[in-house]
């Protein structure tokens, strides 16, 4: 082996390993976790691993919707409202003696069915989603405050599905971290193991050459809000099943959390190109960050400050990739 070889040899070994979508959520949370073991004794321990999955659970489960809809080209400002639509109908219906199997699957279709109204009215229309799913991001937000009148809703019954949904089963870990986990695999093998996964790619890479091969574009994308609402949906379903009570400004912000979370687990906002294990991930260091600034002592201001760097440095780090990758 001659001298010219091995950088060769190494640069293909360096593309490959920038091949994985999740490399720069990975980095990130290295890089995070040292900085916050360094700042509290506490953070690397059992129990904080524990309360960091729960905190992530129903951000997680969002931005894996969130990130199959960006990968197929389209977006949804509008999951933070859903999220308290569907946490706020599941309370409603509970309080009004609805069986909590048939409230759950009543507030999941009501979930799916605002995803679907979003993606018919940008895909009908041939509007931006962005502008589509701003409006009813306002629009469903109005709702609650009108219906409440701005006050908390809370149920007080006993209900073993409820339970599931987000209680303690093992030390501090919560059943939330395992739909958050199911939910992340599911979609996983979806996206990466089967044809429908391969249209989503296609659609979000390019819809004239998607066309051109078969796929129907429009179908596509019309799913895929309606997977976005239904997750979005069932995280509130999950978040009420933990606090047991809802108020009309539930997930204010939620929607810039999941497509931060996206980002950072290395989907291009451009489409075509994401991973959902990287929105797990994604989900996983926005939660790190807001766990470890507390264990840290540091103000809750800090919060926002820390995402916006890391959502700006995410974006450049998987630009970068990128064109690497392609050449």
């Amino acid at each position: 082996m001659n001298d010219t070889e091995k950088p060769s040899k190494f640069s293909n070994l360096w593309k490959r390993f920038l091949e994985y979508r999740e490399i720069g959520g990975i980095i990130g949370l290295i890089i995070i976790s040292a900085i916050f073991a360094f700042l509290s004794s506490e953070f690397l321990s059992l129990p904080t691993f524990a309360a960091i999955l729960t905190v992530t659970a129903e951000l997680g489960v969002i931005a894996v919707g969130v990130a199959f809809l960006i990968i197929s080209g389209e977006f949804d400002l509008s999951v933070g409202s859903i999220f308290a639509v569907a946490s706020m109908g599941l309370a409603l219906l509970l309080n009004a003696g609805y069986h909590p199997s048939s409230a759950l699957l009543i507030t999941l279709l009501i979930s799916t069915s605002i995803g679907f109204i979003n993606g018919l009215i940008t895909l009908r229309a041939g509007i931006p989603s962005f502008i589509t799913t701003l409006g009813m991001m306002m629009f469903w937000r109005g709702v609650l405050l009108a219906v409440t009148g701005g006050f908390t809703i809370s149920y007080k019954g006993e209900s073993v599905l409820i339970n599931l949904l987000s209680q303690r089963f093992i030390g501090d870990f919560t059943t939330a971290a395992i739909w958050l986990i199911g939910v992340t695999l599911l979609f996983e093998i979806i996206l990466s193991g089967t044809r429908y996964g391969n249209w989503v790619y296609a659609t979000g890479g390019s819809s004239a050459v998607a066309r051109a091969m078969g796929v129907n574009v429009n179908q596509v994308k019309l799913f895929n809000f309606m997977i976005s609402g239904l997750l979005s949906g069932f995280a509130g379903c999950i978040s009420f099943g933990r606090f047991r009570l809802v108020d009309p400004t539930l997930g204010m912000g939620m929607e810039l959390e999941a497509i931060t979370a996206a980002v950072i687990g290395g989907t291009l906002l451009t489409g075509g190109y994401g991973s959902i294990v990287g929105a797990f991930i994604g989900a996983f260091l926005v939660g790190m960050v807001r766990t470890g600034l507390i264990l840290a002592g540091a103000p809750a201001y800090w919060y926002r400050a820390f995402i916006g760097i890391i959502l700006v440095i995410a974006a450049i780090i998987n630009i970068k990739i990128k064109k690497k990758v392609s050449g």
